[in-house]
């Protein structure tokens, strides 16, 4: 449940009430009659007017902002595979599949103790 408040935009008109899509509101009620389908009364500035909307026509600016940056994000991975010819990244990208870190083996990290161990000897003598 959004809070009262709170900055959202509207993305949707599923009751074709002429709602304005794409601009943002502010939460001024919760409509708690289950009576009916609406959740929330936004206002919005620019027509000066009160909506009764559902909540699945309204959606945070904060979500809406991160979601625009992840797919920013995900597009410059996509031409930065293409421009270096990075066939392994690209299709990792177009499968959806998640970047993952490779991890150190333990041969890796025995070695690094091992330097260290060595290390501290040699300081100790």
């Amino acid at each position: 449940m959004l809070r009262l408040g709170e900055k959202v935009i509207i993305i949707g008109d599923s009751f074709e009430q002429n709602l304005p899509v794409g601009e943002y509101g502010y939460i001024i009620a919760y409509d708690r009659n289950a009576d009916n389908v609406f959740d929330y009364v936004v206002r919005v500035p620019k027509t000066n007017k009160h909506h009764f909307v559902p909540g699945a026509d309204i959606e945070l600016e904060e979500t809406l902002l991160m979601q625009e940056a992840e797919r920013i994000e995900r597009e410059a991975l996509i031409d930065f595979a293409l421009s270096t010819k990075n066939e392994q990244l690209f299709k990792r990208l177009m499968n959806g599949e998640a970047y993952e870190e490779p991890e150190a083996s333990p041969h890796e990290l025995q070695s690094q103790q091992e330097f260290l161990r060595q290390i501290r000897l040699k300081a100790w003598i």
